[in-house]
């Protein structure tokens, strides 16, 4: 029998099949968007910095200028108040204790050696830490002298870019809040009449969580300086204003800057003996406990309206994930995510709706359909004035109702007695 004219095909197991994946031009197009913005943002990025800290600054002080505006003063002379109040108090500050820290610097350089040999004495008395006590006598701080003008020219130019950055994050600063009205304008023509209301409640969220996290950092670092200050003095130990101010400046490093803080200030106090060091050592951890379990709580609880517990697993996992820059934005990266769940009224999978969320969202109705009548044919920076007159209202409401005790809850009814008793 011939078999040629039969059709033979491969078994279903030997067949290959090819697969393609092809993009859609839309698809195509917002990769490449992506990639060039993200691109974009990493050249820009000093520009973004200098941005977000002016954004910053206006945060902090513009509390400040309402403050100012409530008791009847003009809001440019409020601005001017506030700015001329802050270089005051900056010129004060330095004035007051750059040369004494220079003085009390050069003097701990010059007691080096000094405390070196205290340190190794102390260590070597120790079993366990005689080739630590080695390694300190072969310290030499020459070579980090030597090293650090070595490369004076290059901290020079880095030290004028970032006082360039500072000076121009203050003024665009300045700018962002005397042309507030333009500027928020200009923002509102891009958003969609609709969302005006919920951006104005987003932006002052923002104004909050910003000015908070900064105030609440100088607050705690201030209160550094002034224990390590007073603890010094109390103890004995010169140079307790440059070691104060190093203290309440490293206290902005989460963790690793109270490590090293607590490094200056137990070696300085070692030329008085190790009685005094072990008294510092003792007093400064328990500050650091006290700081970190008490004061860092209630002062970003207040300012940023987190618990305890998602403060301290934010600076734990902002630490974990992106080291040092990681830890000093986790809190207001977690406020900020709890702030927009909040005012974009998301959804989560495991909550229940109540009826707090049912007014909310009857209140963003009536919010929104006033703002409409209200802001119709008017220009954009008057329609944006509005919306965050709106907002701030609306705001203030929910706040006040948030702050009412819940009506107590009747008792069950006895289904078991008597209807007749």
């Amino acid at each position: 029998m011939s078999t040629r004219g039969t059709d033979e095909r491969p078994p279903e197991d030997d067949r290959r099949r090819a697969i393609r994946i092809e993009f859609s031009p839309r698809t195509l197009i917002v990769l490449i968007v992506t990639i060039f913005g993200l691109w974009l943002l990493i050249r820009a990025m000093p520009v973004v910095l200098v941005l977000v800290a002016a954004l910053s600054i206006v945060g902090t002080v513009s509390p400040s200028v309402r403050w100012l505006e409530a008791r009847g003063l003009p809001r440019n002379l409020g601005i001017a108040i506030v700015f001329a109040g802050l270089m005051v108090a900056a010129v004060l500050f330095i004035t007051l204790t750059i040369p004494a820290v220079i003085e009390q610097t050069t003097n701990l350089l010059d007691e080096a050696p000094l405390l070196r040999a205290r340190l190794a004495d102390w260590l070597e008395d120790l079993q366990l830490s005689i080739p630590l006590a080695d390694r300190v006598r072969a310290l030499r701080v020459s070579d980090v002298a030597r090293l650090g003008v070595s490369n004076a020219l290059e901290l020079a130019s880095d030290a004028v870019a970032v006082l360039a950055y500072i000076l121009s994050s203050v003024f665009l600063a300045l700018y962002i809040m005397l042309d507030r009205d333009r500027v928020r304008g200009g923002l509102f023509l891009l958003v969609p009449m609709s969302h005006h209301v919920r951006l104005s409640r987003i932006m002052l969220g923002l104004e909050t969580i910003v000015g908070g996290y900064i105030r609440g950092q100088v607050i705690v670092s201030c209160c550094m300086a002034l224990f390590v200050f007073l603890l010094l003095t109390a103890c004995g130990v010169p140079n307790a204003v440059a070691l104060a101010l190093f203290a309440g400046i490293a206290d902005v490093l989460p963790y690793i800057g109270s490590i090293l803080s607590m490094i200056a200030v137990v070696a300085a106090a070692a030329t008085q003996g190790i009685e005094v060091m072990m008294l510092v050592l003792v007093l400064t951890l328990a500050y650091e406990q006290f700081e970190g379990h008490v004061l860092v709580p209630q002062v970003y609880g207040r300012a940023l309206r987190l618990p305890p517990s998602v403060i301290f697993f934010s600076i734990l996992a902002g630490a974990v994930l992106s080291g040092i820059l990681g830890a000093l934005l986790s809190l207001p990266l977690a406020a900020t995510l709890l702030m927009l769940v909040q005012e974009l009224r998301v959804e989560l999978p495991g909550k229940q709706e109540m009826l707090s969320d049912v007014k909310a969202k009857i209140l963003d109705k009536r919010s929104e359909a006033e703002y409409e009548r209200r802001a119709e044919g008017k220009p954009a920076e008057q329609a944006a004035a509005i919306a965050v007159e709106i907002a701030a209202e609306q705001q203030s409401k929910e706040s006040g109702a948030a702050a009412k005790p819940p009506p107590p809850t009747p008792p069950p009814a006895d289904t078991d007695a008597d209807p007749k008793s």
